[in-house]
């Protein structure tokens, strides 16, 4: 019994001393960093990923990391319920603990992209293609279904997305970048339209967007947008046509190559402002703030026209004759 009882006690020994080791061999993983390929690293966990699939993907990756053990340790702490869908960044000095829970606070990278005020529906659509951080799902759809998914009732999708620098997830969808543009632009339209100058000759807030987004291209010195949206909205009381060169190109399309020419003004578009009276059928651009502000609240003034001086500011008269001579002395007097 004596030598049953020594005996007992050396494996219980033994499993303690086994246990230590294991428990130092454990702790000193746990907090060890991992070995990696370089000094960062990106990766994307992609929805319903569990511990097992993300360790795979980190090892892909280059983040080195033991996949078994990493399932116990995020099993072990509870947060393998806890791990975010999102894009992340390893840096070399991370160890197991700190990757895990990096991806249970959702402590993810971010990055940005910028739509600019006057872009085209087109090149904002450009522009999201040729990001490698957003993640494309729009190449098959078409602009209607694009329109029904946003539940927008517009025909057209020009002008309707604010632009605005969008921090993101890398990884996110263009669809979700759109989306987030188009509720900012709505939201910020309804906005001004409600607190607008009484009497205006705009109907609805689209009709705002319409002329602000003309307004957009047509101002090259900030100081002089309100009153050339008073331009355009002495036009619109009295019945003249606009006369605006930017909704002539918008309407040629591809076929614009940096210059109009006089048929190009007699041709007949549905935003051809010297062909047609009235605003035209859609926006022509993205709207910024600035621009709708100004058409909902233009300068009062007497001014029909208005000419570049060639300097980024407008030279603006009253009747055809003074304008007639800005002309001469802007535009022809540049060409001689």
């Amino acid at each position: 019994m004596k030598k049953f009882k020594l005996i007992a006690l050396y494996l219980l020994l033994l499993v303690a001393i086994a246990a230590t080791g294991l428990s130092a061999a454990a702790w000193y993983w746990v907090e060890h960093p991992v070995a990696m390929d370089s000094e960062r690293v990106d990766y994307v966990v992609e929805s319903g990923s569990r511990p097992r699939s993300i360790a795979r993907l980190m090892n892909k990756s280059g983040i080195h990391i033991n996949e078994m053990a990493f399932v116990a340790l995020a099993r072990l702490t509870g947060r393998d319920i806890l791990l975010k869908a999102g894009a992340y960044e390893a840096v070399r000095g991370d160890t197991p603990r700190t990757l895990l829970e990096r991806m249970a606070n959702g402590d993810m990278t971010q990055t940005q992209i910028t739509l600019v005020e006057g872009w085209t529906y087109q090149r904002i659509r450009q522009v999201l293609r040729e990001d490698p951080q957003v993640k494309q799902t729009l190449s098959t759809t078409t602009d209607e279904e694009l329109l029904k998914r946003l539940g927008a009732p517009e025909a057209s999708p020009e002008g309707l997305f604010y632009p605005d620098t969008y921090i993101f997830v890398p990884g996110s969808a263009d669809f979700d970048i759109l989306r987030r543009a188009y509720h900012a632009q709505q939201q910020l339209l309804n906005a001004v339209w409600a607190d607008r100058d009484p009497q205006l000759p705009l109907k609805t807030p689209y009709e705002a967007l319409i002329l602000a987004s003309i307004v957009e291209k047509e101002t090259g010195h900030s100081a002089d947008r309100d009153r050339v949206a008073g331009v355009f909205i002495n036009r619109l009381r009295i019945g003249m046509p606009l006369q605006t060169d930017p909704t002539v190109i918008y309407g040629m399309g591809d076929a614009y190559q940096g210059r109009i020419r006089k048929t190009d003004l007699t041709t007949d578009t549905p935003w051809n402002t010297y062909t047609r009276g009235g605003l035209p059928p859609t926006p022509i651009a993205s709207v910024g703030r600035a621009a709708l502000l100004s058409v909902l609240h233009p300068e009062t003034h007497k001014f029909l026209y208005f000419v570049s001086r060639g300097d980024g500011t407008s030279e603006f008269s009253s009747n055809l004759l003074d304008h007639n001579r800005a002309v001469s002395k802007f535009i022809l007097g540049r060409r001689n």
